[in-house]
C-alpha cells in the first residue's frame, strides 16, 4: 500500500491528530505542514522528518500534491483556508467547529459540492464510547419515544483553555456557546435523531470580564500556562488582552422531530465533565462521566428518588486523547481519503451544530429573543446523504 500524503495546516495543541496519521510506510504521512510561528515550522521537521515541506501560507501547498489536509488552526480561519483546498480539489479535515457563522459553513457545504471535493468534519464525540452506548440504549428502546434533552457541561479549566488566548475574543470564534458547545450540539442532534429549528438563550461574562491582569501571549501555546493550580477563578493571571465572550451560557432549542433540548455551559467550575440526560416515553437515561469508567443508567420503573438505576452499562474506554475517539476518527478521515462513502460524522450536521450555536449566540445577545434556524439547502443536503458521490 502506498502511502497517503498529508498536509497539516496549524501545529498547534490540536496536531497531535496529525501525529496518529503519521505512518511512513504504513499508509500515510506528513509531507507538508503551515503555521506562521517559525518555530512551530522548525519542530515540524522534527516531528515528521526532514522531508516534510513546511510554509507559514497555506497557498504555497495547494500544489503540494496532498492527498488530503487537515486544518487545525484557530476557528475564523477555517472558512477561508477550507474554501482553498476544496477548490484546488484536496481532501478536507476540518477540525470542529467547521466555521464560525452558519453563512460560512453553508458556503463549505456548497463548495464541496461544486468541486466534488471530499469533506470530513472532526466531530469525535461521535466516536467517544460513551456516546456511542447512550445511542445504541436509545435506538434499542431503552428509554422509548425520546422527548427531551438536557446536557450539563461543567469546563473546569475554561480559564485556562480559553480566556487566555485567541478564543476570548469572539471575532475568533463568535463566542464559547458556539465553539465549545458545537460538540454536544451535535451529540444531542445524533441522539435524537433531529436538527434544532429554533432556539433562544441567556448567558452572559459573568466572572473573567471582572479580571483585569491581562497579556498577549503571543508566540505561547495553551500547554504553558495550564495549571490545576489556577483555583478560584478570580485568582487567574494574564487573561487575553480582549475578553468579550461568554463564560455562562443557557440554551433551549426546539428540534424538528419534536424533541425539546436544553444546554448549559460553565467555565470556571470545579470540575470537569459533561452531563447528558436524555427522557423517552418509557424512561430515563444519564451518563456518568466520559472516559474510563464511565457508566450510562437508564430508570424505566416508577419509584420514589432512588440511587440506583435499573439497567448500567459500563463502557470501556480504548487508549487515546478524548475517550479514545481521536484514533477511530483518524483511521476514519483516512480510509474516507481512500474509499470515499459514508462517516459516522457528517458535514451537514455539523453544519447544523454551528447553526444552533451560532442562532443561540445571537439570542443571548439579544434579551433573549427565540430565533428560528434554518435547514441545510435540500440539494446540498441530498449530495452529502448519498455519501458525497
Amino acid at each position: 500500500m502506498d502511502d497517503i500524503r498529508l498536509g497539516v495546516i496549524g501545529l498547534g495543541s490540536r496536531s497531535d491528530l496529525v501525529e496518529l496519521a503519521h505512518r511512513p510506510g504504513s499508509g500515510s504521512l506528513v509531507a507538508a505542514a503551515c503555521d506562521r510561528d517559525p518555530q512551530m515550522l522548525v519542530a515540524a521537521e522534527e516531528r515528521f522528518g526532514a522531508g516534510v515541506r513546511t510554509s507559514p501560507d497555506h497557498h504555497e501547498l495547494l500544489d503540494a500534491e496532498l492527498d488530503g489536509v487537515f486544518i487545525l488552526s484557530p476557528d475564523h480561519t477555517h472558512e477561508r483556508i477550507g474554501l482553498d483546498f476544496l477548490a484546488a480539489g484536496v481532501p478536507v479535515f476540518l477540525d470542529k467547529p467547521m466555521a464560525i457563522t452558519t453563512e460560512g459553513c453553508d458556503r463549505l457545504l456548497a463548495a464541496a459540492r461544486e468541486h466534488r471535493t471530499p469533506l470530513y468534519v472532526g466531530h469525535n464525540m461521535r466516536h467517544m464510547p460513551v456516546v456511542v452506548a447512550m445511542r445504541e440504549l436509545i435506538a434499542g428502546g431503552a428509554v422509548g419515544e425520546v422527548k427531551a434533552v438536557w446536557c450539563r457541561h461543567f469546563v473546569g479549566n475554561g480559564g485556562d483553555w480559553y480566556f487566555k488566548d485567541w478564543h476570548a475574543d469572539r471575532r475568533n470564534t463568535t463566542g464559547l456557546l458556539l465553539q465549545k458547545g458545537a460538540h454536544d450540539l451535535d451529540v444531542i442532534h445524533w441522539l435524537t435523531g433531529g436538527y434544532t429549528r429554533r432556539v433562544n438563550a441567556m448567558g452572559a461574562l459573568t466572572v473573567y470580564g471582572g479580571i483585569t491582569s491581562r497579556r498577549d501571549r503571543r508566540g505561547e501555546r495553551m500547554t504553558e500556562w495550564l495549571s490545576m493550580e489556577n483555583w478560584p477563578p478570580l485568582s487567574q493571571t494574564g487573561l487575553h488582552p480582549v475578553v468579550d465572550v461568554e463564560d455562562l451560557s443557557m440554551m433551549q432549542m426546539q428540534l424538528d422531530n419534536g424533541v425539546f433540548a436544553s444546554y448549559q455551559q460553565c467555565h470556571y467550575t470545579p470540575d470537569t465533565w459533561r452531563n447528558y440526560t436524555v427522557i423517552g416515553t418509557e424512561g430515563r437515561l444519564e451518563n456518568f462521566g466520559d472516559t474510563e469508567g464511565a457508566e450510562v443508567r437508564v430508570w424505566n420503573r416508577r419509584s420514589e428518588y432512588r440511587a440506583e438505576a435499573d439497567v448500567v452499562v459500563r463502557v470501556h474506554t480504548p487508549p487515546g486523547t478524548h475517550g479514545g475517539a481521536d484514533p477511530m476518527l483518524v483511521e476514519e478521515f483516512l480510509g474516507f481519503v481512500r474509499k470515499g462513502g459514508a462517516t459516522v460524522t457528517s458535514p451537514v450536521a455539523a453544519r447544523e451544530a454551528v447553526a444552533a450555536g451560532y442562532a443561540a449566540t445571537m439570542s443571548l445577545r439579544d434579551g433573549g429573543r427565540a430565533i428560528d434556524v434554518d435547514p441545510v439547502d435540500p440539494g446540498v443536503a441530498a449530495y452529502f446523504a448519498d455519501g458525497q458521490i
